[in-house]
């Protein structure tokens, strides 16, 4: 297979000059569901060109920016940009245009795939490039461009579209979101975002209306430089292939795991598929506290709205979020006779970094005393299928709401104010004083965790969140061979990490060759902590066994070296057997700095 047909030619075209300077275009939304160029036999002729557009990345009347943008030629511009996508064993003849009047533009992503990305155009103001290629293997990609030189301290990631080479044969009618973001990066009080999932934050985002029991095709591109944990609610989903600009790694099917979040580093690209088999209001997000809340507007509300605490989710929620809805077809699930469990939201004195600590207290056969906190919240030890009522008694001064983070459940008890149900029969927020009652039945055992799901930089980030253990029938919780690492923030900042509340945990004995299972939550606003079990400064071993409290398939449930590093909302089940005696030590680490530590002794 030749890799390059055509080495790219610039040309020193003049471009027309726009006499009075009139307003540029508005650029359009890009669904990603129409293909761009001109396919004929087995080449595509496509001519782009980067130019300004005045982009509304929320409402169409809504704030603006002025931004260069990809446009195919003689059409609107577009964010993301159109979308190439064709079958295997195209060749791509690509004009690429810079209309920009004072910017060079440099252009990744028009190489033969898999690729370095080394293949690069750089195009000065008025030049043209014409390039001749390849499609290359199948996969899910992206292509890029830079207009002027890379700036680190602002966003500029919407000068960028999807890839797509579909395998001979294959639908082509799975859906493509692209994840564009404009930051102007000057941290203060006025600073604007857009964040934007097919170039539309949320409650802009389009809607998606699935059927109950149809398999969903996704296809996900991350065009930003940031990573972002993307979160399903309600369901798993099967991770097909993970890949980068130039290249993508798709799993056969005993290699694909399941998820309820992943973790999408910046340009990277995923294909997932998942099920909706029931009914409701569902979301799928980034799990990034920041990319998700009011501020993620391109006009933030001041500091301490009623929209932080909102009963409407179009208040309460901003950014990258993508609504789902499942129409009902047939009567709800039965339920058998639940069991009962009280948990209570506190509010006490300053911890750490923290202003007032807020945490989650189960009942313990009387009620917590009304000041006291615990960090993490109290683990919810729970049984596969049998029903279970959770009452949520919110002390705080201000309203709340709790999800069940991973939990199959139904829609109405997810915890989205404003969203979690139907249309017509929705979840409140929980007001102060006021109690909301989970109906749960869990139909797997596994490690998963509950958050607030409302003003999450405060609250989460001050410290409403726990873990959940659920057992298979008749098992017993063993605190000495099953332990739980629950990773959040000691504030609102990032600047500290704690686990389990502290940075250092108790010294633990163990014997040689007893089985030891390690739940890991992180559960912070952002970050993604590295936990490694070392011995002697040398990794140990240990085997992973589930990811967000599904069993891992047996390709990847195999021993090797001790460490994991896990995103927002991430969840990792780890069996340790220790197999020499000795001092071994369990670290939390963020940018290379240990936050957490604990010493491990191991006897024969």
């Amino acid at each position: 297979m030749y890799r390059l047909l055509l080495v790219a030619t610039v040309l020193g075209i003049p471009l027309a000059t726009q006499v009075g300077r009139p307003e540029p275009p508005r650029v359009e939304a890009n669904d990603n569901r129409v293909p761009a160029g001109r396919l004929r036999h087995d080449t595509l002729a496509i001519a782009l060109e980067i130019r300004l557009g005045r982009w509304y990345p929320e409402a169409d009347s809504g704030p603006s920016l002025l931004v260069p943008v990809f446009a195919e030629a003689g059409a609107a511009p577009r964010i993301p940009g159109p979308l190439i996508r064709v079958p295997a064993g195209t060749v791509i003849a690509a004009t690429l245009t810079n209309r920009l009047g004072d910017s060079t533009v440099t252009v990744h992503g028009f190489y033969t795939r898999p690729g370095t990305g080394a293949d690069s155009l750089v195009l000065a103001p008025g030049q043209r490039a014409r390039v001749t290629f390849a499609a290359g293997a199948p996969g899910t990609y992206l292509y890029h461009a830079v207009a002027g030189t890379v700036d680190t301290l602002h966003e500029r990631e919407q000068l960028a579209g999807a890839f797509i080479v579909d395998s001979t044969g294959a639908r082509s009618d799975d859906r493509v979101f692209v994840i564009n973001i404009w930051s102007d990066g000057r941290k203060t009080p006025g600073e604007r975002h857009a964040l934007a999932i097919n170039g539309r934050g949320f409650p802009f985002t389009e809607l998606q209306t699935l059927p109950l029991g149809a398999p969903v095709d996704w296809r996900w591109i991350n065009a930003s430089r940031r990573n972002h944990p993307m979160h399903m609610h309600g369901f798993y989903f099967q991770v097909d292939s993970r890949g980068r600009e130039g290249r993508d790694t798709v799993y056969a099917p005993e290699q694909a795991w399941q998820a309820v979040t992943e973790m999408m580093l910046a340009r990277s690209t995923t294909r997932i598929r998942w099920t909706p088999n029931r009914s409701g209001n569902w979301l799928f997000h980034c799990h990034v506290g920041f990319h998700v809340v009011p501020a993620a507007r391109m006009e933030p509300p001041a500091a301490g709205s009623h929209q932080h605490f909102s009963g409407d989710m179009r208040e309460h929620m901003a950014g990258l979020v993508l609504p789902i809805s499942v129409p009902a077809v047939g009567p709800p699930t039965e339920r058998g006779v639940a069991r009962r469990l009280r948990l209570y939201v506190q509010a006490g004195p300053p911890r750490g970094r923290v202003a007032r600590a807020l945490s989650y207290i189960p009942d313990r056969g009387a009620p917590p005393a009304p000041d006291s906190v615990e960090w993490p919240g109290g683990l919810l030890v729970l049984t596969r299928d049998e029903p279970t009522d959770i009452v949520v008694i919110n002390r705080l001064p201000e309203a709340t709401a709790v999800h069940w983070h991973g939990v199959e459940l139904e829609s109405y008890w997810d915890g989205v104010a404003g969203w979690s149900g139907a249309d017509g029969v929705r979840a409140p927020v929980i007001a102060p004083g006021d109690s909301f009652i989970a109906r749960l039945t869990l139909p797997r055992a596994g490690t998963f965790m509950y958050h607030t799901h409302l003003n999450d930089n405060m609250q989460l980030g001050s410290g409403l969140y726990g873990a959940i253990v659920v057992l298979e029938p008749g098992e017993r919780f063993d605190p000495a061979h099953d332990h739980v690492y629950v990773a959040g923030w000691n504030g609102p900042s990032g600047r500290d990490m704690l686990v389990n509340g502290d940075s250092a945990g108790p010294t633990l004995q163990l014997r040689v060759g007893e089985r030891h299972r390690l739940r890991f939550v992180s559960i912070g606003l952002a970050n993604r902590p590295l936990f490694v079990l070392t011995r002697d400064s040398l990794p140990a071993r240990w085997r992973p066994l589930a990811k967000d409290g599904q069993d891992l398939p047996p390709l990847r449930a195999v021993p090797g070296p001790a460490r994991v590093a896990l995103a927002a909302g991430e969840i990792a089940d780890m069996e340790f057997i220790p197999d020499q005696p000795g001092s071994y030590q369990l670290a939390a680490v963020w940018l290379g700095v240990p936050f957490y530590r604990q010493r491990i002794e191991v006897v024969p």
